[in-house]
């Protein structure tokens, strides 16, 4: 995850984990909270997903995250 950060151009800081966290929740649609199921699809897109999927996870987070970096 922390390399998916990197491409997207996100830094993690204490203030902005808590949104990060809520873009990630929201790209793979699981309600904000459920954490284990949002991180499974998280591993699901890095481990196997095409390099379409991973790029269109990044351009999102990219997005969605572009008021808290």
């Amino acid at each position: 995850m922390e390399q998916i950060l990197k491409t997207a151009g996100i830094e993690v800081t204490k203030e902005n984990k808590k949104d990060i966290d809520r873009a990630i929740h929201k790209i793979t649609g699981i309600n904000y909270k459920d954490c284990p199921d949002a991180w499974k699809k998280v591993k699901e897109i890095i481990k196997t997903g095409t390099a379409e999927e991973k790029e269109s996870f990044i351009l999102k987070l990219k997005k969605e995250a572009s008021g808290t970096t």
